[in-house]
């Protein structure tokens, strides 16, 4: 069960009932980034266990060290910004399993606290779980099949009639800087890990994440069969594990902006 929003003191109390609530379902596991969300749990139902959100930002084993000794976690969600050698050390010296994301969006500001949607929409992503809010988004088709889309009453994009069109975020919009109308902030494009497979399995690496907030059973359903197979055939024969064309093109489909990259996972300093 995820809860890892950040609660303010005076509902504090919602949280809490919240972790009670999981604890009577019999949840395999709660996620928690909040300090006081954790030590809640890790006091008043010590059996339940707790993983670490991403959201939590530990990039260090000092870090994870202290989550384990001081709440009691068993897993920790890596941040999307650590190279493959940093991930590989952490393995090493973690106390706890490690799960890193896998495939899905980026994103350019501190993991679910995006300032930029904050800014438009006058709405916490954290509260709101996702940044671009579903109700302040609002398209607009024209007769030549062109469309826009403004968040808050803001333009974000325009798309002529054939173009892909994503879900909007104001850091994938296209601005006009200058005299020139370009993707600004960061380009269209989806984190996808799969070709690193084996080598994440040999790091140590306990699970993948798959980014799924918002997404409807066109993305879920494909995109998970197709992580299912590459994972089950890369535990069953991890020598003879070949990334398969079909599977990157499946993964593509669903990509932002149809484009995929490594991200932070190939960059040669850390």
């Amino acid at each position: 069960l995820a809860l890892n929003t950040y609660p303010d003191s005076a509902r504090l109390k919602d949280w809490h009932a919240a972790v009670d609530k999981a604890a009577a379902l019999g949840a395999d596991a709660i996620i928690a980034a909040e300090m006081a969300v954790l030590d809640y749990a890790a006091r008043t139902h010590p059996r339940l266990p707790r993983h670490l959100s991403v959201q939590g930002s530990a990039t260090t084993a000092p870090a994870l060290r202290y989550a384990y000794e001081r709440f009691g976690i068993s897993r920790a969600v890596l941040p999307r910004v650590l190279s493959l050698q940093q991930v590989e050390r952490l393995c090493e010296k973690s106390p706890v399993a490690l799960e890193v994301f896998a495939f899905g969006s980026l994103c350019i500001m501190v993991e679910g606290r995006c300032q930029l949607s904050s800014y438009v929409t006058g709405a916490s992503p954290n509260r709101h779980g996702v940044c671009s809010p579903a109700k302040f988004v609002r398209w607009e088709e024209q007769q030549d099949g062109s469309r826009s889309v403004r968040l808050n009453d803001v333009l974000i994009d325009e798309f002529k009639p054939e173009e892909p069109a994503g879900y909007p975020t104001v850091c994938k919009g296209r601005f006009e800087v200058g005299s020139e109308i370009f993707h600004a902030l960061e380009e269209p494009t989806s984190l996808n890990t799969m070709e690193l497979l084996p080598r994440l399995k040999q790091i140590g690496v306990a699970a993948l994440k798959i980014e799924g907030r918002q997404r409807g059973v066109a993305y879920v359903g494909p995109v998970t069969r197709t992580w299912r197979r590459a994972i089950d055939q890369v535990m069953a024969d991890e020598a003879r594990w070949q990334l398969r064309p079909e599977w990157q093109a499946e993964l593509s489909r669903h990509a932002e902006g149809h484009q995929t990259t490594l991200g932070p996972y190939h960059r040669a300093w850390h």
